[in-house]
């Protein structure tokens, strides 16, 4: 079993504290399903989003690179009797998709994208698959999250269960970051069982995003922090971003 495998069982403890509910009502407020039928989760991880997604009234289908994490999606959607189309694609590839409605980028997961060119070819192909009049919904590490924040480590986490050792450290390039993570579960035996992480991550500052957007031909760009409708601050930690085709 392969430490990314491992990571993929994991994801869903390690995530808790993200307000999915609110994820959902923000898309909902801008594009309600009764008028945005069609939704693609880019980035779609486990599958909670897009769980929740579905049960709002979208017609949902996923993505994700890790084959590992589609899996697990995969399984939340039977044992609640759904089906939702799940792919195995990277979001800078992305293909074979049309006249979406809706396409969203949920939780930091553009930040994975290592080279620029590869955030701008993923704008670009989203803005390709969306109709005319559909929206892009996506949120990024803002600056001070990627050069403040996450270098105040390390840190740590013990729910009894899972404990990890969370070192971070500045990446090659500008804002970004090495995320070193070494994680104890329990097993049945009583026992803890290792296995270590290597994530990177690297952001551009909201300006920058916005200036691609409409280069790519969004014809309305708006920018917010923090899960509230306010426009970021310098100590701002979460961009959310939508953008209109």
């Amino acid at each position: 079993m392969n430490s990314y495998e491992r990571f993929a069982e994991v994801y869903d403890e390690l995530m808790t504290d993200i307000p999915y509910v609110e994820y959902v009502e923000w898309i909902q407020s801008h594009a309600p399903a009764q008028n945005y039928k069609n939704l693609l989760d880019i980035g779609c991880g486990t599958g909670t989003l897009a769980l929740l997604l579905h049960q709002s009234g979208y017609n949902v289908s996923g993505i994700d690179l890790s084959e590992e994490m589609l899996s697990i999606a995969s399984a939340r959607m039977d044992v609640n009797g759904i089906t939702i189309p799940l792919y195995a694609m990277s979001m800078d590839e992305l293909d074979g998709f049309s006249d979406l409605d809706v396409a969203i980028i949920p939780i930091d997961s553009i930040n994975y994208l290592k080279e620029e060119h590869q955030v701008i070819e993923t704008l670009k192909r989203i803005f390709q698959s969306l109709r005319t009049g559909g929206q892009l919904f996506f949120d990024v590490h803002s600056i001070y999250k990627m050069d403040d924040t996450f270098l105040d480590g390390p840190f740590t986490y013990d729910d009894g269960d899972i404990s990890y050792v969370w070192h971070t450290e500045h990446g090659e390039y500008p804002h970004s970051v090495y995320h070193q993570m070494t994680f104890f579960l329990q097993t049945e035996s009583g026992l803890y069982e290792r296995f270590d992480e290597e994530h990177f991550q690297r952001t551009f500052s909201y300006e920058q995003y916005v200036i691609w957007l409409k280069e790519i031909g969004f014809s309305h760009v708006e920018v917010s922090a923090d899960w509230t409708n306010d426009e970021p601050t310098e100590e701002s930690e979460r961009i959310f971003i939508r953008a209109v085709k």
